[in-house]
């Protein structure tokens, strides 16, 4: 076991690198099936290599994914005037099925999914040449956990899928479609089996993948199944169990949660780990936040570039926002220009804002006017002076959240205000430790809408969690906004026409 030791001194997001460059066979699922002379499954020291690749692979996503998967909701607008005019009209639930990104996002997830398979199956291989059977469940359970991730978006997106059976995508020429039901179902089942073989602690405690998978990531990803199948007890239970831990806390800084002290922050029960190795040049592994940024800023440290402008919060949110007198998730969660406090005070209703609404952040970067939109996401965004010196891509060396604990929090509140019994805690002390950390005073006797609310407040830009929220509740009608008209045989995005020239189930639906 002293290899493996060696390993876990180097710090999992340089196994990224380190890992693609030797590995490329996890790459390739197909090829996976000639094992002999590629690898030596009897050397168990080796068994972390395949789960080590399958963390790269998953962290390892196309920028256009979170933003397809998120831009849907009545939280955030599509930037326009831009090269995406695609992008844009699915804000506004007109669809392209030949557009690049719908293919983009089922090709690139899918790749992901085949890919933890292929890790699963080699780890079998150094079990089955006598490597600790403990351990390999462990692997085995953290991909499969990754996987369910996974999974749990494309259905989102699509609602009926296809569950491989296996490392080889031809497979999936033979497979059915599952239905958005029979997907969460199978995840919440897979989660129930992985728990019991995942580590009992906070994923920053973990020595030998830092911020990797543990017994509460597959609790999470057990309650959003759950949730998606309403099925509230369920997720009254498995939110219990993460809350009874007593492993998770509130990060009291909610700016700061989404900048670099929320890395691996005790908040955090899933992220996307990337890194500048703390070095002003060279190698680095990073999501490509620019997509998020505005087009137009003046940083505090001279030279660091900006975004893009295709992610705008929404000035529904950012009334609805007004009307609660937030102060910090507000400030965190928007990045103001003076154009786009103009237009919020052409509203006789906000013609006096506070005085804390500015479009200098509380960090001292300047987002000036620019044409695409009024408004940028704080939460994608990382102050020019937390960037390492010499680095000057936008947003570099951020990680991305994927599951917080305070989505715990009240995703147990939603299922007990639903009928679900709890006993951890009420309702009310879940969304009030929320609102505690959010300045707000306390609520008594909360109620199911105000528990919304809070999800709506807290999770705003976040994973399109608002816009399936609404999907769920079949809460339509907040959908159409701002010009935009929802109706429900538009919650899904048509199937790529590349996968349905390809797959003969996609054409039977």
């Amino acid at each position: 076991m002293q290899q493996i030791k060696k390993y876990t001194a180097v710090p999992i997001i340089l196994f990224m690198l380190l890992f693609t460059a030797c590995h490329d066979l996890l790459n390739e699922p197909a090829e996976n099936r000639t094992y002999t002379g590629e690898t030596d499954y009897t050397q168990s020291e080796n068994m972390i290599l395949p789960l080590i690749g399958a963390y790269a692979k998953f962290y390892d996503i196309g920028w256009e994914t979170y933003p397809l998967i998120s831009v849907r909701g009545d939280d955030v607008n599509a930037g326009g005037l831009g090269d995406q005019q695609d992008f844009m009209e699915t804000d506004h639930f007109r669809y392209n099925k030949d557009y690049w990104m719908y293919n983009s996002l089922w090709e690139g997830f899918y790749s992901r999914v085949f890919n933890h398979y292929s890790a699963i199956d080699q780890i079998e291989l150094y079990r089955k040449n006598g490597a600790n059977n403990n351990l390999a469940n462990q692997y085995i359970a953290e991909i499969k956990t990754m996987r369910a991730f996974l999974l749990f978006q494309i259905s989102r997106v699509w609602g009926d899928i296809l569950i491989p059976p296996d490392y080889d995508p031809t497979n999936l020429l033979k497979t059915e479609l599952s239905t958005k039901e029979q997907v969460m179902q199978f995840i919440s089942d897979e989660m129930t089996e992985a728990v019991n073989a995942l580590p009992d602690m906070h994923p920053n405690q973990r020595t030998d993948i830092p911020g990797g998978v543990t017994k509460y990531t597959a609790l999470a990803m057990k309650a959003l199944a759950n949730l998606e199948l309403k099925n509230y007890q369920a997720v009254a239970d498995a939110t219990s169990q993460i809350i009874q831990s007593g492993k998770f806390a509130l990060e009291p800084d909610f700016y700061e949660l989404f900048k670099i002290k929320g890395k691996l922050n005790r908040e955090n029960i899933l992220e996307f780990q990337y890194s500048d190795f703390g070095q002003s040049s060279g190698d680095s592994k990073n999501y490509l936040w620019a997509f998020f940024g505005p087009q137009n800023w003046t940083p505090k440290v001279t030279g660091v570039g900006g975004g893009w402008g295709f992610f705008e919060p929404s000035m529904k949110y950012i009334k609805f926002m007004l009307n609660r007198g937030e102060t910090t998730r507000l400030e965190t969660s928007v990045l103001f220009t003076s154009r786009g406090i103009q237009e919020i005070k052409k509203d006789p209703a906000y013609a006096t804002l506070p005085n804390w609404i500015s479009n200098t952040t509380r960090s001292g970067d300047v987002i000036n006017d620019f044409a695409r939109a009024l408004f940028s996401s704080g939460k994608h965004y990382l102050p020019s002076d937390q960037m390492i010196p010499g680095r000057t891509e936008y947003g570099s060396n951020k990680n991305m959240q994927l599951i917080r604990y305070s989505e715990i929090l009240l995703m147990y509140a939603e299922a007990l205000t639903n009928g679900a019994t709890g006993s951890v805690m009420t309702a009310d002390q879940a969304v009030n430790l929320v609102r505690k950390r959010a300045g707000l005073s306390n609520l008594s006797g909360v109620t199911h809408q105000q528990v919304m609310d809070e999800k709506f407040a807290e999770l705003a830009m976040e994973w399109g969690t608002r816009y399936y929220d609404m999907l769920r509740l079949e809460k339509y009608n907040e959908l159409s906004y701002d010009g935009r008209t929802f109706t429900p045989d538009l919650a899904f995005l048509p199937y790529p026409q590349n996968q349905v020239d390809q797959l003969p189930a996609l054409r039977k639906k």
